[in-house]
């Protein structure tokens, strides 16, 4: 009996930093945080599909406050609602913001779970939004290898949302984010990206 115990304990412990080696934080790693994200970031890497069936883009994001209750959850809306700006991140703030009836997130305590790092952009209006804490799938490496979108230039933002008091996880089920992703490009989805010339 004890060397049964002792031989599962070990399984997972190796299956507990497997998992937090993939895992990237700006704080100390919560196994708990990451438990509870990995459950709601996988669901809405299976709601993708049935997102972009409708005509959405391929990424999903989703508002819960600080008991667990979700608050909002959306697509990407950029090629069919015609604006740039409608990534998922974007969306879930903005419907977050409109139902709770205020510009300012911060005093509810809310998590944001987004399928894939987040933009450039969205990273300017989770940080202007009041979002506590960002979790998220796929790397923007991931992400622009998969797609070919430009996420912009981030310099150190883990670092910059921590001084500003936002917690960060990352690359949480990116497996489950980059199979849809892949699965959207081979449909022949469409992928937002600006006409630009290069320098």
């Amino acid at each position: 009996m004890k060397k049964v115990f002792i031989v599962t304990f070990a399984v997972m412990f190796a299956l507990a930093n497997n998992v937090s080696a993939k895992v990237i934080s700006n704080e100390k790693i919560d196994a708990q945080k990451v438990e509870t994200a990995s459950k709601i970031i996988a669901d809405l890497q299976k709601d993708m599909q049935s997102f972009t069936e409708k005509g959405s883009g391929p990424f999903v994001a989703a508002v819960y406050d600080d008991k667990g209750n979700l608050v909002v959850k959306v697509a990407n809306s950029v090629v069919n609602e015609k604006c740039s700006n409608n990534h998922a991140e974007m969306n879930a703030i903005k419907a977050a913001e409109q139902k709770l009836g205020t510009f300012d997130l911060a005093p509810y305590n809310l998590k944001l779970y987004v399928t894939a790092e987040p933009c450039m952009m969205c990273l300017g209006g989770i940080m202007w939004s009041g979002i506590k804490e960002v979790y998220y799938g796929v790397p923007s490496k991931s992400v622009e290898e998969i797609t070919g979108f430009d996420e912009g230039f981030k310099p150190h933002w883990f670092k910059e949302f921590k001084k500003r008091g936002i917690v960060v996880y990352g690359n949480i089920e990116p497996e489950l984010g980059e199979q849809e992703l892949t699965r959207y490009v081979n449909n022949g989805k469409k992928i937002y990206m600006p006409s630009r010339e290069s320098l």
